[in-house]
């Protein structure tokens, strides 16, 4: 027993000394930093629609194929392109309402980050560097914070460039070789969970060709795979192209993200996260500042590149300009580079580190954590302005007489805790785009031909924010009643019946023209 003991003892000591390690008290630090960027609202509009598709899907054990919510394309075939990234938030809700939700997307954000440390630390060899620069990109990402399945899809993202890098470095060629090969299984997840697989297999076709040319020139300092590299990592990319495959849609999951690029016109020229980046915003300012840095570090005190490398930050630099979202992206894959830059800031010594008082440290921060971490009430906040909550009592005893116009951006919420309700629109807007529901959507609410298309689709019934230029306009007619209302709801009815015409749905109306 003695001998056990005393063979144990300097494991465990081991142990805790990389627990309470210096780096492991810089990656809480950083841990701290994120939770405390994550906003308390879950109030976002596409999760609502994504618990109802989980409990469907939970209940009943099947996929969706057609819509169930609206009554303009009841039936329509539609698909269920995030399935697997549902049912995480399901589950989260089930177990602690809007504070599971809350802990669900702090615990993928910070997953995400973490890995953004992990990435830079190997970059720099220093986690000294790593710290700030992880900081930097969870402030940009902070753009798409909050319960979206895109997190899931950026978890994909930072696992694979971690597989990557792993592959390039080959410190252990066997261990490399066998990481890379959980590639095809990481594509078979990540095309389940969220379109942004197609960012992932962009990534790899870059890194796969950037290692076929030998270069030395310049800035530039790029190695060429051997014979055995090329043919492994050919064959890896290969197999994760099939196994895109291996989803309850076919092609038709695989074919979503260059539907959403080439026929989703409206969806992306209305929904504001796919607007341009705002140089104007503190992010934006953050952004070109750092690529500022970038530029003039590179012209006094030039650093090589490698060419998958200069790849990454185009990538990562044309999408966050393009898209405002996409400064997630920008964040993942740019400043885990950058980290390089930094690495002669002065190194980690083992031997100089202090276990009790960083534990003393990481117990204020898990302190500082659990005093921030939000109650139910506080998380109820944004809901209850952003979306009709006051009105649910009314609303859940209203069985309306005829269709209803909803606010698009509330629709899922209806569509989850209002089931009688069948909506007009909701944020999946695909669906609706592809039948010119949305168009007309957007045309009323813009106060084009608005009367006209209240008239087509039937409508007796205008379910809306209280204070917008619609309403107010609604109500200049004379032809609308209010049934209720509260400060950021109401209900308006028509004061007089429509006319019958045989139809009483949006496609009988020619929703579909």
């Amino acid at each position: 027993m003695t001998v056990t003991m005393q063979a144990a003892s300097p494991a465990h000591s081991s142990l805790v000394q990389r627990l309470l390690s210096f780096p492991v008290l810089l990656a809480a630090v950083l841990a701290t930093c994120v939770f405390l960027l994550i906003p308390h609202s879950m109030a976002d509009p596409d999760v609502w629609w994504h618990l109802r598709n989980a409990e469907y899907q939970i209940h009943t054990r099947t996929f969706i194929t057609k819509d169930m919510y609206s009554f303009t394309t009841p039936g329509a075939p539609w698909m269920d392109h995030e399935w697997l990234a549902e049912l995480p938030f399901y589950l989260g809700w089930r177990a602690g309402g809007a504070r599971g939700l809350f802990v669900v997307t702090a615990a993928a954000v910070e997953t995400i980050f973490l890995g953004v440390f992990y990435l830079a630390c190997r970059q720099a060899k220093n986690p000294k560097a790593a710290l700030p620069v992880a900081a930097v990109a969870a402030f940009l990402a902070t753009v798409s914070y909050g319960p979206r399945t895109l997190l899931f899809g950026w978890i994909g993202l930072v696992a694979e460039l971690i597989i990557l890098d792993h592959f390039r470095r080959g410190e252990d060629a066997r261990v490399s070789r066998k990481t890379l090969w959980m590639l095809p299984v990481l594509f078979c997840l990540w095309v389940n969970t969220h379109g942004s697989w197609l960012i992932g297999m962009v990534v790899l076709l870059a890194f796969l060709a950037a290692g076929c040319m030998r270069i030395d020139a310049g800035a530039i300092e790029n190695s060429r795979w051997s014979r055995e590299q090329l043919l492994v990592l050919s064959a890896a990319a290969c197999l994760s192209v099939a196994a895109l495959f291996v989803n309850p849609y076919g092609w038709r999951l695989v074919a979503y993200p260059f539907n959403l690029a080439f026929h989703q016109k409206l969806n992306i020229a209305n929904v504001d996260e796919w607007s341009s980046l705002d140089f104007h915003s503190i992010r934006g300012h953050v952004f070109l500042v750092t690529l500022t840095l970038v530029f003039f570090r590179q012209l006094f005190h030039p650093r090589k590149w490698a060419l998958y490398e200069l790849a990454f930050v185009f990538l990562g630099v044309y999408s966050a300009f393009t898209y405002y979202r996409f400064l997630f992206l920008a964040a993942i894959l740019i400043f885990p580079l950058l980290a390089k830059d930094l690495g002669e800031m002065p190194a980690y010594r083992p031997e100089q580190n202090k276990p009790w008082l960083n534990a003393a440290i990481l117990c204020v921060l898990l302190g500082m954590a659990v005093h921030h971490f939000p109650d139910r009430r506080t998380i109820d906040t944004g809901t209850v302005k952003s979306y009709p909550e006051g009105a649910l009592p009314f609303l859940r005893n209203f069985h309306p007489q005829g269709n209803v116009f909803n606010d698009y951006l509330w629709g899922g919420y209806l569509a989850w805790h209002l089931r009688q309700i069948p909506v007009l629109v909701d944020s999946r807007v695909d669906i609706f785009e592809y039948a010119g529901v949305f168009r007309d959507y957007l045309d009323a609410v813009r106060l084009k031909d608005s009367l006209f298309i209240l008239d087509k689709y039937r409508i007796r019934y205008v379910l809306f924010e209280r204070d917008s230029p619609f309403v107010y306009f609604l109500q200049q007619t004379h032809a609308w009643k209010v049934d209720y209302q509260d400060a950021t709801t109401i209900l308006l009815e028509r004061a007089a019946p429509l006319a019958s015409n045989g139809s009483q749905t949006a496609s009988a109306a020619g929703a579909h023209d």
